[in-house]
């Protein structure tokens, strides 16, 4: 963990370059840093993923509107101000890229930060960890 899971109208899709707003969040995230300077966000386990919906319905229905919605998933331990950079940090990227967008579409954004404090179950298997604990 963390994750970044995307979920979008399809409408979306051939006006943005999803891979790049993915890599752009990802990005992002790797490059927060907590109070003490220690990155937030492991390399190894930072993930961000793009999903269409294959149905929706947006607002009154009368209009080709656009919808992302991005939710961060997150352990606990991080201070309530490295949470809020963190989404701050991440709509502002959102934004930036779907900008072009919304000059000219009618589209809404909906950004959260979830906390997993308490899991009942996390079994984990990577060997992409190792890769980046040198």
């Amino acid at each position: 963990m963390p994750h970044l899971v995307i979920l979008y109208t399809p409408n979306i899709e051939p006006k943005s370059d999803l891979s790049a707003l993915c890599r752009s969040l990802a990005d992002t995230m790797l490059s927060l840093r907590d109070e003490a300077d220690k990155p937030v966000f492991p390399i190894g386990g930072t993930r961000v993923m793009a999903y269409p919906a294959a149905h929706f319905a947006v607002a009154d229905g009368k209009g080709d509107y656009g919808f992302m919605y991005l939710n961060v998933r997150m352990a606990s331990g991080r201070s309530d101000a490295v949470k809020k950079e963190v989404g701050d940090s991440l709509l502002a990227v959102v934004k930036q890229h779907l900008a072009p967008i919304f000059e000219s579409e009618l589209i809404g954004i909906t950004l959260q930060v979830d906390e997993s404090p308490g899991q009942v179950y996390d079994g984990k298997h990577s060997s992409l960890h190792p890769l980046f604990d040198k």
